[in-house]
């Protein structure tokens, strides 16, 4: 379990740095850069139009990859999808700006990011159910959260490359071809993904399914006509995370250079401050989901949510790094008790016949309803002189549809009469023929 978990932490923290790298980037010089002939606002706008590309891409990635996990294997998922985001991230690196090929360089952009998300949207469904259905049930929770820590991994690499750069280039460098590093740095990690996966062994769950001949024959018709109210049940519980995290790690990070005049590296060392400290206590959140339940964990995360917006906003408008960093690690805190337990919560809730399309739709639509308009729904309500108070409220908003859909769902933790999860312990992790 520990190499299984660590090769499944490594692989998402890889195609997350591919994601994650264009978000700070769009954040910092893609509007000027591809969007010339728009003004600064209009250009970070148009930025974030194509980071949000990379969202609504990623369920038509659950939907390619998901019923080939659920067909021929989970571990043929992981190859791909990571081939596929590799790729297309080293890509990005290379495509001229506007003022080289005009139009084509940002209608170029779009497409490379639609290819990333594409990616992503197979990989966190092959990654998480691949450790979920070898772990024990009692540890679940535990095992299955390291591919969640994967995305903080993967946030740090990124940003940590682009802060080093910024450190050590000036502001003409950093803009001419100093940003394109980051992206040219994929390939490499892509390479070091593949030959991890490459050594996985495929989930024991799966080669039952295999093996009695109770695979689905057409799994995404079958969560479509079957499952499409715990698919969207779970997308709308775990939208305000989505939110939650590219408000403080991108729109936040736009706000605080842009209207506060905060240096771009200060600000990027609170936002990785914050994210390392989320990431050590992952284990710790999914841990307690273990003992205490997913679905518990989940409700406090709204609630924390709803608690923490305004203070959050608060914090970041005093341009004081000590006291963003607060509002950013509170904010990232709550997003954490919900998100760690995730990836033991959704397959547990799907049957294993359909688990890779209908978990990873569930988890990739969230991102779709929470992560891909909320830098630029933020951005916009932010434009004004003042506190920008509309930001708190639509994240509050986010958090108190998700306690709703958090309140339906069941709890799916395995007990003393259910050793493996969900409403009845017949078979290993099939919740969801009852579940909702």
């Amino acid at each position: 379990m520990a190499r299984l978990a660590a090769a499944s932490l490594a692989g998402t923290a890889i195609e997350f740095y591919d994601f994650f790298v264009y978000g700070t980037a769009a954040a910092l010089v893609l509007g000027p850069l591809f969007f010339p002939t728009f003004s600064p606002l209009a250009g970070t706008l148009a930025a974030f139009g194509t980071f949000a590309v990379g969202f609504v891409s990623r369920p038509l990635g659950s939907m390619l990859f998901g019923p080939i996990g659920d067909r021929h294997g989970r571990r043929p998922v992981l190859i791909a999808s990571l081939l596929l985001t590799g790729v297309a991230t080293v890509a990005v690196g290379f495509v001229p700006t506007y003022d080289s090929i005009g139009i084509a360089a940002p209608a170029l952009l779009l497409v490379l990011r639609f290819l990333q998300g594409l990616g992503l949207g197979g990989e966190w469904g092959g990654a998480v159910l691949l450790t979920a259905e070898h772990a024990p049930p009692e540890r679940r929770g535990l095992w299955s959260s390291f591919p969640q820590i994967g995305p903080a991994v993967g946030f740090l690499l990124a940003n940590g490359t682009v802060l080093a750069l910024s450190a050590t280039l000036t502001d003409a460098e950093f803009r001419s071809w100093g940003w394109r590093v980051p992206f040219w740095g994929a390939g490499l990690l892509a390479g070091a993904g593949l030959l991890l996966r490459a050594q996985l062994t495929e989930s024991p769950r799966f080669q039952e399914l295999a093996e009695q001949g109770d695979r689905a024959a057409a799994p995404l018709a079958e969560v479509m006509r079957g499952h499409w109210r715990l698919v969207l049940l779970t997308a709308g519980g775990l939208a305000v995370g989505y939110a939650v995290f590219y408000a403080v790690t991108t729109w936040s990070l736009a706000y605080g250079t842009e209207r506060l005049g905060v240096a771009r590296t200060t600000l990027l060392g609170c936002i990785m401050a914050a994210v390392a400290v989320m990431g050590a206590l992952t284990p710790l959140a999914a841990h307690l989901g273990d003992r205490f339940g997913r679905r518990p964990l989940c409700l406090v995360g709204c609630v924390a949510t709803m608690v923490w917006m305004f203070p959050l906003v608060a914090l970041l408008r005093t341009g004081k790094p000590p006291l963003m960093f607060l509002g950013i690690l509170g904010a990232l805190l709550a997003f954490i008790s919900m998100f760690a337990v995730t990836s033991a919560y959704l397959p547990e809730l799907f049957e294993a016949r359909v688990r890779c399309t209908g978990a990873a739709l569930g988890y990739n639509l969230a991102g779709v309803l929470g992560g891909a308009l909320t830098p630029i729904v933020a951005t916009a309500m932010s434009h004004g002189d003042g506190p920008p108070w509309g930001v708190a409220a639509y994240l509050t908003a986010a958090a108190l549809l998700s306690l709703g859909c958090f309140v339906v769902l069941p709890e799916t933790r395995p007990t003393a009469d259910r050793p493996d999860g969900g409403r009845s312990a017949v078979r290993p992790l099939e919740a969801g023929e009852a579940a909702v």
